[in-house]
This record gives C-alpha cells, sequence and structure tokens, in this order.
C-alpha cells in the first residue's frame, strides 16, 4: 500500500504554507466586508460556514468524478463523529464571542497552544525542548499583546470558550490521525468531510445565527455586492480548507499552530492599510515581539530535527514532517488554527 502524502520538497511545503496564509487572509478580509455593518451586514457566520463547506464539498464530488482524486474507505460513524466535533468547535467559538468580551476571546485561541502541546504529549507521547518552549511563550506573548484588550469572561462564556478550545483541538487532531490510520490524503479526506458539515451547518446554522444576533437569515435582502462577496467568500474558503488539511498532514501540530499566527501578524497590517484600523505602537511591539519568536521556533525546531536525525529514533520519539512515510508513523498528531479572524468573529471553514 502506497502512503497517503509522501515527504514533499521544501518548496511544496512553503507553497502549501503560502496558499494557507494568503487564503485565510484574503477570506477574513472577504468576511470583514461582508459581515461588518459599514459592508453589507451578513451577519449569518455559522450559515456562511456552512456554504463555505458546501462549495467544498462540490469541488471535491467534481474532483472524483473527474477522476482527479481517488476515495478510500473510513467508516462513516468515524465521519459523523469528526463533524460533530468540528461543528461543536464552530458553535463554541461563535458564543464565546457572543458571551465575552474580545479580548478573552482571543486569550481562548491563544490558549490552544498549550492544550495542543498537553494533547501530543498525553496522546502521542511528543516532548518538547526548553528552547521550542521558550519559542512557543515567545509567541504567544506576541499575539497576545498586538490583540488582547478588554478582558471580562462570565460562566457560560468560560464554558463555551473551554468547548470551543477543546473541540477545535480534538478536530484538528483527528484530521492528522484519520490521514494516518486511513492512509488517506488530505483533500480525499477534506471531501469526505465536508458534505457531513455542510448539511449539518447548512440545517442547523440559521438556527445558531438567530440566537447569536435576533435576526433570521430569510429576512437577509440579498444585493448584488452581498452576493459576490459571499461567493468570493466561498471561493476562498475553498483553498483555506485545502490547504489547512495539507498543512495539518505535513507539519507538526504545534509548528502548525505556532506559525499560523502568521495570519494574525497580517491582518492587523491590512486591516490598517485597508480598513484605516488603528495601529498602536503596542501592536507593532507585539508584532515584532511574535515575529522573533516564530524565527526562534522555526531555527529550535530545525535543530532539534537535525539532532535527532544523527541518532536512532523509535516510532514514539519521531517528529511529525521529517523524511518518514506516513504508513511508518503511528500516531503524530497534528492540528491546525482555526482562522484567526479578530475581533469579526470566528469564521471557521
Amino acid at each position: 500500500m502506497e502512503p497517503a502524502e509522501k515527504k514533499p520538497p521544501a518548496v511544496s511545503d512553503l507553497g502549501a504554507w503560502g496558499m494557507n496564509v494568503v487564503s485565510s487572509v484574503g477570506l477574513i478580509m472577504a468576511n470583514k466586508q461582508l459581515m461588518s455593518s459599514a459592508g453589507y451586514a451578513f451577519s449569518f457566520a455559522t450559515t456562511l460556514t456552512g456554504f463555505h463547506f458546501t462549495v467544498t464539498a462540490l469541488v471535491g464530488w467534481i474532483s472524483k468524478a473527474t477522476g482527479y482524486s481517488a476515495s478510500k474507505h473510513v467508516p462513516l460513524w468515524e465521519l459523523v463523529w469528526f463533524s460533530l466535533v468540528a461543528n461543536a468547535s464552530i458553535t463554541g467559538m461563535n458564543l464565546s464571542l457572543m458571551l465575552n468580551s474580545v479580548g478573552f476571546y482571543q486569550i481562548s485561541k491563544l490558549s490552544m497552544i498549550p492544550v495542543v502541546c498537553l494533547m501530543e504529549w498525553v496522546l502521542n507521547s511528543k516532548h518538547y525542548t526548553t528552547k521550542v518552549i521558550s519559542a512557543v511563550v515567545v509567541v504567544a506573548a506576541g499575539v497576545g499583546i498586538c490583540t488582547v484588550t478588554d478582558v471580562e469572561v462570565n460562566a457560560k462564556g468560560f464554558i463555551c470558550a473551554c468547548v470551543a478550545v477543546f473541540c477545535t483541538s480534538l478536530q484538528q487532531i483527528t484530521i492528522g490521525s484519520f490521514q494516518k490510520k486511513y492512509n488517506i490524503g488530505s483533500f480525499e479526506l477534506l471531501s469526505k468531510t465536508a458534505p457531513i458539515q455542510a448539511v449539518s451547518l447548512i440545517i442547523l446554522g440559521p438556527f445558531v445565527d438567530y440566537y447569536l444576533n435576533g435576526r433570521w437569515l430569510l429576512n437577509y435582502s440579498f444585493s448584488t455586492g452581498a452576493t459576490f462577496f459571499i461567493l468570493l467568500s466561498c471561493s476562498l474558503a475553498v483553498f483555506c480548507n485545502m490547504s489547512q488539511y495539507l498543512c495539518i498532514g505535513r507539519f507538526s501540530a504545534t509548528s502548525f499552530q505556532v506559525l499560523g499566527h502568521m495570519k494574525t501578524v497580517c491582518v492587523l497590517i491590512l486591516g490598517w492599510v485597508l480598513f484605516d484600523s488603528a495601529l498602536t505602537i503596542k501592536n507593532i511591539l507585539g508584532m515584532l515581539l511574535a515575529i522573533m519568536g516564530m524565527v526562534v521556533y522555526s531555527w529550535a525546531m530545525e535543530s532539534e530535527k537535525k539532532a535527532t536525525s544523527a541518532i536512532p529514533r523509535n516510532k514514539s520519539d519521531m517528529l511529525d514532517g521529517e523524511d518518514v512515510p506516513l504508513k511508518s508513523r503511528t500516531s503524530g498528531i497534528p492540528l491546525s488554527s482555526e482562522l484567526d479572524d479578530l475581533e469579526e468573529g470566528p469564521m471557521k471553514s
């Protein structure tokens, strides 16, 4: 049996990262124009995510029908279980933002890094060097300085945030484990999970959105501009979903989470350029600190990889992303970030 995804060359790795960053940031900018009161006031985040997965599922079906991608068996109950966890993640993030302050929402997103590290340690026996841990702390501190302002929390909001963080981490971990367990490629797995998430979110999304903002989707007046941005958002979401699954199967969980914060920095800069958002000295210092942490993290991971490649290793000590076929890895547990969409609310796709 051939491996689901072989170790790609460095250029392909950079291409995957580039597609994820560009599509994610583009999606956030499109959603900001679509959902903000200054734009088209389409405040139906959960339903919009259902539209995203509907278009993604359609692309997957066309790819399979034309023979571009193969199909491998994954038990239906596991796909349904995954979809429930993913939908709980989306709903939890939306409820967390509604019930808590934006500052606490950002803190909950930053907490995913230690949660992922803990899960990888518990489930995958993965250990981190002091250099890597220090770099992760620097990145989290930098992003926190950029994004965290007021911090207000209540009991319901705290519970929703905990559910969102746990389900998001578990969802992302499951993506990586499914790719290894069933020897399936990233796009093939996405093609199987997207239809179930699309149907469930299209059905339940309008009710969740009504609870969040008191408006029904059927009462919204769809203008030409709003329709265009919905289609643009769905198109960008396809690339965002594809690159997310691709990166999850290729890099370690913590690497994807840490470098994923580069999107937060890009969103802050583009918000300042395109939407006249405030960019203070505090924001700039936070971004510089986060970037420095990312550079140190990359150096620490590369040093760790070279050190471990020089000595015999067992499977439990292998790092994700090394030059080892996936079928020979047992349970590397990667994860993703979801879209880092700041004040506009979580737009997971």
